[in-house]
């Protein structure tokens, strides 16, 4: 997508968190502590989180202190939250040496999991790769029933166990069927957990287990799929899922129903996890390659 395309999707997408970033309307200010008690709420209110706040807030204080906010104070703003969300390659995800390349996909119920799966699998196969899903949520019989709908859509051969099968089981089925297939790619679907499940997260530990044995190596990439209208508490998950499995990047979810999407920059902050993509609307073609400079041209467009 070129890069005009992208930022009116960012844009569109983001509407609700850029209507806290109109810095413009506040033009001929004085820079004084009213005015940066004013930035600093409406940057806590888009969970962009404490820290990059404070420091956020501390630079502005620096560089403009008792000035009158203007143009540079906006592009000034705009190159400080680039630097943090520095070092971030759009929509990069790891690719193996010898197929297949496989992600791991976790989050908890409801953060957009399947279908973020879907949408990464038919944004892989637009780019020629060969798919092969592995239905590890064996839990909801409802689960294995959307993906392979989606599969269905996305032309992706499937791999699925009985309701109630060991995950790690149909884990080691989905390798094996990938490494007889020859395909590029194996996206691992897995059960929706909350953070605080203990046994289940063990589970996930072991469907991780699975995977690496079958293809050394792998997974070569551990998306978690983060619901952005759970702001901060999005980092506790992150938090908790990346001691328990090692998680490599996030997809973040539902930006377009949210004014919190500055948890992208908290996000980076502490966890110090790359967004890999976002989704910006309902459509197949709305997971979206996250982008630093486009994202945050979006929020103050």
């Amino acid at each position: 997508m070129a890069i005009s395309g992208l930022l009116e999707r960012f844009k569109k997408g983001l509407a609700r968190t850029a209507k806290l970033f109109d810095v413009r309307s506040w033009f001929g200010s004085k820079v004084d502590q009213e005015f940066l008690e004013r930035l600093e709420s409406r940057l806590i209110q888009a969970d962009v989180g404490v820290a990059a706040t404070g420091r956020l807030i501390e630079r502005v204080k620096e560089r403009f202190a008792d000035r009158t906010a203007d143009e540079e104070l906006l592009t000034f703003l705009k190159s400080e939250l680039k630097a943090l969300l520095v070092d971030i390659r759009p929509g990069s995800l790891a690719v193996a040496s010898k197929k297949p390349s496989v992600y791991l996909i976790a989050g908890v119920n409801g953060s957009g999991k399947t279908t973020s799966i879907a949408k990464l699998a038919q944004r892989l196969k637009d780019e020629g790769r060969t798919i092969l899903l592995g239905a590890c949520d064996t839990f909801r019989a409802a689960a294995a029933d959307q993906l392979a709908i989606w599969a269905d859509r996305a032309g992706c051969e499937i791999v699925r166990g009985a309701p109630g099968a060991d995950p790690a089981s149909v884990a080691h089925d989905a390798c094996q069927r990938a490494l007889a297939r020859g395909v590029d790619v194996l996206i691992v679907d897995t059960a929706g957990r909350l953070h605080t499940q203990g046994h289940l997260m063990r589970e996930l530990e072991k469907i991780r287990g699975v995977i690496h044995r079958m293809i050394p190596g792998s997974p070569h990439e551990v998306l978690l799929v983060i619901d952005a209208t759970n702001g901060q508490n999005a980092i506790r998950q992150a938090e908790v899922f990346t001691k328990s499995i090692g998680c490599t990047g996030v997809i973040l979810t539902k930006l377009d129903g949210t004014a919190k999407g500055g948890v992208v920059v908290a996000v980076r902050q502490s966890m110090n996890l790359p967004v890999k993509f976002i989704g910006v609307g309902e459509g197949l073609d709305d997971l979206q390659p996250f982008d630093a400079e486009t994202f945050v041209e979006s929020l103050f467009a």
